[in-house]
């Protein structure tokens, strides 16, 4: 028989129990409650916040049928590239030498990686792409790599230093081509997709608009013979697109693409595609015979800007003056002189000096151009019959006028700053006359800087060899016709350098 104590512990015992029982049901009750609860829960709103228009869709579906149109057009590209040995990098070969590397592995040719875009412009496999994707390539060293991911080895059929385009082959057939646009059709402000193989992204779509066209003088090539003259878009465009495609709505090629505008070594806002008629026209040649026969004028030149037109009497601000013009070359023999403004190439208006070079690069040696000048305040047309150039034309000098004419008896040939134009000139001495190849002008001794002669392109160390096309003489004569000049009047100098002639026009301040 329990004593009480004994009873006690164990009702205790039974209401612990009964209590822990009660919990563990009351647990369950509740975990199952709430799972039922989980079960009907709903995930996401019933229906789009947004009905989009009709002409919305149609644009949506439009981009999306380019895009799936286009990236069969668009190759990626892999190159094997070769760099200087270990003892052929300028001043290491003593290094190399004194710390004892072997022989042979200080000739050993070192190997690299490149990548980039092409786009097909053939059935049978001819690829255009940017000359530097290609330029340093080994032998088999290039790669190329369809959409459906198949693998061909590529042949260099040529390259263009100057357009930077080059042109490969792989071996295939029924390959999908891209269709050449009309670059008369190509408008700023159109929709453009750049398809292409950003940072190994391969076959990556981008999108943006035309946001200029025309686009040159950047110093993007250090040849003064590089043509320049871009399609500016605002599509993303990063390393590894070179090469690829920018597209128009219709699904045709616009332009390559070749370079970007950065600090960063990638994009920060625009990029720069090469356009279709000038793509079209170097890889026809490259693919005749692999190399480009290609014309040249023979003239240095700049952008009419409104003092130039202003001082030339051109009704309006448009052409480009010409600075120079190479002994014995075409524009020499066709009669075209320096300070001559080019309005027109066979009727076509031009209106910057990058596109005067695009249009010549699209032109083959022997044919005729027929070109529109200003002179004298009246137009004019030469013909100009396009040859090779010569591998030492940028070291030729331009054609002097052999009359020297004598010092006018009231013109004095002192030293004289021009303190409003921020310049000094000097009497030429014989010495300068025959460093500068020149029989009269006036030396400049001096620009200020931030003047507004610098400001117009004027530098020290020339001589001042014309002025409004007529010869300068003495430093007299130079004062007398600046002072005879009026406010808002404007006056032009010609320049000779010692490696280049230039024309300057200033505005009376």
């Amino acid at each position: 028989m329990l004593n009480s104590s004994k009873k006690t512990v164990l009702l205790y015992s039974s209401l612990s129990v009964l209590s822990f029982a009660l919990l563990v049901g009351l647990s369950l009750m509740f975990y199952n409650s709430s799972f039922a609860q989980q079960k009907n829960v709903k995930i996401g709103a019933e229906k789009a916040p947004v009905v989009p228009s009709e002409a919305a869709k149609a644009f949506n579906d439009a981009l999306v049928a380019t895009s799936e149109a286009v990236k069969p057009t668009v190759v990626a590209i892999s190159v094997e590239t070769k760099s200087q040995s270990m003892n052929q990098i300028p001043g290491f070969e003593e290094f190399f030498k004194f710390f004892g590397f072997p022989e042979d592995e200080q000739k050993q040719e070192r190997r690299g990686r490149g990548a980039g875009s092409g786009v097909i412009i053939s059935e049978d496999g001819y690829i255009v792409t940017n000359n530097h994707v290609v330029e340093d390539a080994v032998e088999d060293g290039i790669k190329v790599i369809t959409v459906d991911q198949k693998e061909y080895k590529a042949k260099l059929i040529g390259r263009d230093p100057l357009t930077d385009l080059a042109v490969i082959k792989i071996e295939a057939s029924g390959l999908k081509v891209a269709h050449f646009a009309k670059i008369e059709d190509v408008k700023i402000g159109q929709f453009v997709i750049a398809v292409g193989n950003p940072l190994g992204l391969n076959f990556t779509v981008t999108s943006g608009i035309v946001s200029a066209i025309g686009r040159g003088a950047m110093g993007l090539r250090r040849d003064p013979y590089a043509v320049e003259y871009f399609i500016q878009t605002d599509a993303p465009i990063n390393p590894g697109n070179s090469g690829g495609g920018l597209f128009d709505i219709n699904g045709s090629l616009v332009g390559i693409n070749s370079a970007i505008a950065t600090q960063t070594g990638t994009y920060i806002g625009y990029g720069f595609a090469i356009p279709v008629d000038l793509v079209h026209s170097v890889v026809m040649d490259l693919i005749d015979d692999g190399k480009i026969d290609r014309g040249y004028v023979g003239v240095v030149i700049s952008t009419v800007d409104e003092v130039t037109a202003k001082n030339v009497g051109l009704p309006d601000v448009q052409g480009v003056m010409v600075n120079d013009v190479l002994k014995d070359s075409p524009a020499d023999k066709a009669g075209i002189e320096i300070g001559d403004v080019i309005l027109e190439l066979d009727g076509k208006q031009v209106n910057s000096s990058n596109q005067l070079q695009s249009y010549i690069a699209q032109k083959r040696v022997g044919d005729k151009v027929k070109v529109a000048i200003w002179r004298d305040k009246k137009k004019i047309t030469k013909t100009v019959i396009l040859e090779r150039r010569k591998s030492n034309d940028s070291d030729e000098s331009v054609s002097e006028d052999s009359s020297s004419g004598k010092k006018g008896d009231t013109s004095s040939n002192e030293p004289v700053t021009f303190d409003k134009f921020g310049f000094s000139v000097t009497p030429l001495t014989s010495e300068q006359k025959k460093e500068f190849d020149v029989k009269n002008g006036v030396y400049i001794s001096r620009v200020q800087r931030f003047s507004y002669a610098a400001e117009r392109g004027l530098s020290s160390n020339g001589v001042i060899v014309k002025v409004d096309r007529k010869e300068l003489k003495t430093t007299g004569q130079l004062k007398e016709i600046l002072d005879s000049k009026q406010k808002g009047e404007t006056v032009m100098f010609q320049v000779k350098y010692k490696e280049r002639n230039q024309i300057v026009a200033l505005e009376i301040q």
